[in-house]
């Protein structure tokens, strides 16, 4: 089976794009795009987190609610939140009600914080875990690495939770830690160009 199909312009993408209608914005627009804003990649590692057991879909579906209850994803908020903050959560309809998921975003919040405190962003210390380009397994073949399971010990280490090295992957997939979209995807050329413009923080 071919690791790409035509998309509707008629130009060849990854194959998993195809597989839900709002795949193709996501996979042509931020999937594998660089990403040094720190609360996007806060955002980005709770959203993988909850995912654990579901399937992307339904997170992406549920997106802009969970921005919208998280406050943007703005870590110093949600490092603030109470036992009200969870029963409104666990109220809440639009997004995955799972208390050990949402304390685990509040917890990551305090030790982002902590982090920020010690390495100057989120963004820095993420970066530091860029993997070389020669010890990438072939893309969308791996469902972790070296450095999915470095960067999760490391993230435990310091307290974090529901940061397991396949989530960590996903998450790595996701900011442009590396490029995994296959060979013969249209995007993959334009990420490698972001890649190729992009200045890693804390370098």
């Amino acid at each position: 089976m071919s690791a790409t199909i035509l998309g509707p312009d008629g130009k060849s993408r990854c194959r998993w794009c195809a597989a839900a209608p709002e795949f193709l914005g996501y996979h042509d627009t931020e999937w594998g795009f660089p990403v040094s804003d720190d609360r996007r990649l806060f955002e980005k590692l709770s959203l993988e987190g909850f995912q654990s057991g579901l399937s992307w879909r339904t997170i992406l579906a549920k997106r802009e609610n969970f921005r919208t209850a998280f406050h943007g994803f703005d870590f110093d908020r949600i490092a603030r939140f109470t036992e009200r903050d969870f029963d409104r959560l666990l109220k809440d309809e639009g997004i995955v009600r799972h208390r050990g998921k949402i304390e685990a975003v509040v917890n990551n919040a305090r030790r982002a914080q902590e982090l920020v405190k010690r390495e100057g962003s989120l963004a820095a210390f993420i970066w530091s875990y860029e993997p070389d380009t020669e010890q990438l397994a072939k893309p969308q073949t791996a469902s972790t690495s070296a450095v999915s399971v470095a960067l999760s010990k490391d993230l435990k280490k310091q307290g974090w939770k529901f940061v397991g090295p396949t989530t960590v992957y996903a998450f790595m997939q996701a900011i442009g830690l590396i490029n995994d979209h296959v060979e013969g995807c249209v995007i993959r050329a334009e990420v490698e160009r972001a890649r190729e413009k992009f200045k890693p923080p804390g370098r």
